[in-house]
C-alpha cells in the first residue's frame, strides 16, 4: 500500500471509529438511584456498594444521611465518584442541616441539589406556608453556591385535609428560582394522585422523580422491582420528560430478596425505557 493510500485509509478508519463513539454516546442512557435503596449494604460497606451500583449502569446517585459522602472529604468524594463514572446529583438533607458548611461541601463535590426528604404532615394551611418560607430561605443559601434546594414528597403532601393539599400550597408559595421539587411517584399514586396529570399541571417545577414500583394498594401500598407492578413506567417516564423532569432516580425500599439483586433488575429495566 502506498503512503498516501495508507494515510487516507487511516483517516477513514479514525473517522469511522469516532462516528462509532458518537453513536455509542448517543445510545448511553443516564439514570440514577437513591442510595437509600441499598441502605443495608451502605451501612456496612458504602464504597464497594457504590462501585457495584455503578457497574450495573447507574450513572447518577442521590445520597442521604447526615454524612452523604460516607466518610470522605470533598476532594476524596469528588475523585471517587469520577473514578467510578458517577455524578452525585443530589442528597437528601434535612432543612436544619442545610448551612454554609454543608452547601459549600456539596458544591465542591459537584452536587446540583440539596433536597428535604420529609417534613411530616402539617396541621393547617398556615403551617404549610411557613414550611414554604423555610424552603425559600434554604433556596437562597443554595443559590449563593450555584445549587438548588428541593422538596421530596410523601403521601401526606398530596392528601386533601379539610380542603387543603400541602403539595399545592408549597408549589404556590415557593419561588421557582429558589425551590424545585422531586416527585416520589409511588407515594403520590398511593394516595390517589395521578402523577402524569400533576406533572403536566406543574410542568417545569419538578427536576427529579423517584421511580418506585407499586405492587399493591390494600391494605397498604407495597413495593417491588420495576418490571412488574401497577405503574406503567414506560409511559410515566416519557410523559415526565415532556414536563421537564431531568433526573430519574430509582428507589426501592421493600425487597423479596437481596437489595443489590433487585437494583440490578431495576437497572436492566431502566435501560429498556429511558
Amino acid at each position: 500500500m502506498k503512503r498516501r493510500q495508507f494515510i487516507q485509509s487511516g483517516a477513514a478508519f479514525a473517522a469511522l471509529a469516532t462516528a462509532g463513539l458518537d453513536v455509542f454516546a448517543a445510545k448511553k442512557k443516564d439514570f440514577g438511584c437513591q442510595l437509600y435503596s441499598v441502605r443495608d449494604k451502605m451501612s456496612k460497606d458504602p464504597i464497594n456498594t457504590m462501585r457495584a451500583l455503578a457497574k450495573m449502569g447507574y450513572t447518577q446517585f442521590e445520597s442521604y444521611s447526615k454524612d452523604p459522602y460516607w466518610g470522605m472529604n470533598a476532594a476524596e468524594a469528588k475523585a471517587f465518584f469520577k473514578e467510578i463514572g458517577v455524578s452525585v446529583i443530589s442528597s437528601h438533607t434535612g432543612v436544619p442541616d442545610i448551612n454554609t458548611a454543608s452547601v459549600e461541601k456539596a458544591k465542591e463535590v459537584g452536587l446540583k441539589y440539596l433536597i428535604s426528604p420529609m417534613i411530616g404532615p402539617q396541621k393547617s394551611e398556615d403551617e404549610w406556608k411557613r414550611r414554604a418560607e423555610e424552603f425559600n430561605k434554604a433556596g437562597e443559601l443554595c443559590k449563593q453556591y450555584g445549587l438548588k434546594f428541593g422538596y421530596h414528597n410523601h403521601g401526606y403532601s398530596f392528601e386533601n385535609k379539610n380542603g387543603v393539599k400541602g403539595q399545592e400550597i408549597l408549589l404556590a408559595n415557593t419561588d421557582p428560582k429558589l425551590v424545585i421539587f422531586e416527585l416520589d411517584i409511588f407515594w403520590a399514586e398511593a394516595v390517589g394522585e395521578s402523577c402524569v396529570a400533576h406533572l403536566q399541571k406543574y410542568a417545569g417545577r419538578y427536576d427529579l422523580v423517584h421511580v418506585k414500583q407499586m405492587t399493591g394498594r390494600d391494605p397498604r401500598p407495597t413495593q417491588g422491582v420495576l418490571s412488574s407492578g401497577l405503574l406503567d413506567y414506560k409511559k410515566i417516564i416519557a410523559d415526565a420528560k415532556k414536563s421537564g423532569v431531568k433526573y430519574f432516580m430509582v428507589e426501592q425500599e421493600q425487597y423479596a430478596g437481596d437489595s443489590l439483586d433487585a437494583m440490578q433488575e431495576n437497572a436492566v429495566y431502566m435501560k429498556s425505557v429511558m
